[in-house]
């Protein structure tokens, strides 16, 4: 029995990703009719452009994560008060982007706000990838403020008692002894919705945004063969992949460290 469970472990496919990686290469080339250098060719034409529109979902995924992570906080500060008045608009907040589609988000970021803004008698544009930034920060907002407001949550309440036994007010509380051991407990999660928000980025291509697998499309409408259309979209998995996947695992390796801390 201990034999049959060491050897599901092995052969479990998060465990060996290289092989699931070489099996799926191996499929795809198959799906393809083993594609002659006429196919390989045009998919390394195409790999500066590739690389370029990747680059802006990685670009619109750290703006994305660093404005909800600013106002996520903030949501979460608000939760937090002991005020009601001052609770109901973070809780509204994170009731209403945590369980909105996102698609829905994009589109109304990108279709409601202007496309030039007027600033001191100039007009700046408002490209639609900005557009694409807000609507993926207002869902990473709501959660990292449910993320904030859990990890406050998970620490016991004895250790507020022999705060405030101390004599620390509750801001003191926060800043000194509470807070420093929530960004130990929200630093695993945070980098989970980063990998989630960096996977979202693949829903601005259907408002125009020139990313990569808007990229991924222009190629293989206009190389026009099956052979390198299966080719072109399974690099753009494989890419997602590769930024993700290690993002992933270093998630499990700090779940792991903060386990009992």
């Amino acid at each position: 029995m201990a034999t049959e469970l060491s050897l599901t472990r092995r052969c479990a496919p998060g465990r060996h990703p290289g092989k699931v990686l070489a099996l799926a290469t191996l499929l795809v080339w198959l799906a393809a009719g083993a594609p002659p250098r006429e196919v390989f060719a045009p998919l390394l034409e195409w790999s500066p452009a590739l690389a370029k529109g990747f680059a802006l979902n990685i670009l619109i995924s750290l703006l994305a994560i660093g404005l909800g992570t600013l106002l996520g906080l903030a949501i979460g500060a608000l939760n937090l008060s002991p005020l009601r008045l001052l609770r109901l608009p973070g809780r509204l907040w994170v009731q209403v982007f945590r369980n909105a589609p996102w698609l829905v988000l994009i589109y109304f970021t990108t279709y409601v706000f202007p496309f030039e803004i007027r600033v001191a008698g100039h007009y700046l544009p408002f490209p639609d990838w900005l557009k694409v930034t807000l609507g993926l920060a207002l869902p990473a907002s709501a959660n990292v403020a449910e993320v904030f407001r859990g990890a406050v949550a998970s620490i016991p309440g004895t250790q507020w008692e022999a705060a405030r036994s101390l004599g620390f007010s509750r801001g003191q509380i926060l800043r000194t002894i509470i807070l420093p051991q929530c960004c130990k407990r929200m630093l695993p999660p945070w980098m989970n919705l980063y990998a989630v928000i960096t996977m979202g980025t693949a829903l601005s291509s259907l408002v125009g945004v020139h990313d990569l697998l808007d990229t991924a499309q222009i190629a293989s409408n206009t190389v026009n063969r099956v052979g390198f259309t299966v080719l072109i979209y399974f690099s753009v998995l494989a890419l997602f992949f590769a930024y993700c996947y290690p993002i992933s695992r270093f998630t499990r390796y700090l779940e792991r460290r903060y386990a009992f801390r």
